[in-house]
């Protein structure tokens, strides 16, 4: 069984005991958390598509732990003008592992 569940603004396609990363989420690790925008469920081959949303669906999920993404740098230069920047980003996400789904 496939569903495809919106999680904070990105759409996800998950499964029973699947591990993801999304953005960061508010919760400690080891809450419970539930997502209602579920999309598209497939089971045996039947899907059901919702418009925009399925009624009553719900994907449960689990807070493994909350991380930081690996560092991202930015730099900027114009030649010839002396002018150099350099930035680095590091984005924070949570991973969770899917629980349970209902349609």
């Amino acid at each position: 069984m496939a569903t495809v569940v919106e999680i904070a603004g990105f759409q996800y396609e998950v499964e029973k005991d699947a591990k993801l990363s999304v953005p960061l989420l508010e919760g400690n690790p080891g809450d419970s958390v539930e997502f209602s925008n579920v999309l598209l469920n497939e089971k045996d081959g039947n899907f059901t598509f919702g418009s925009p949303l399925i009624d009553g669906a719900k994907v449960t999920g689990m807070i493994l732990e909350h991380k930081r993404d690996k560092k991202i740098l930015i730099f900027h230069k114009k030649r010839r003008k002396g002018y150099q920047k350099l930035n680095g980003h590091r984005q924070n996400y949570t991973r969770i592992q899917i629980t349970d789904i209902s349609v």
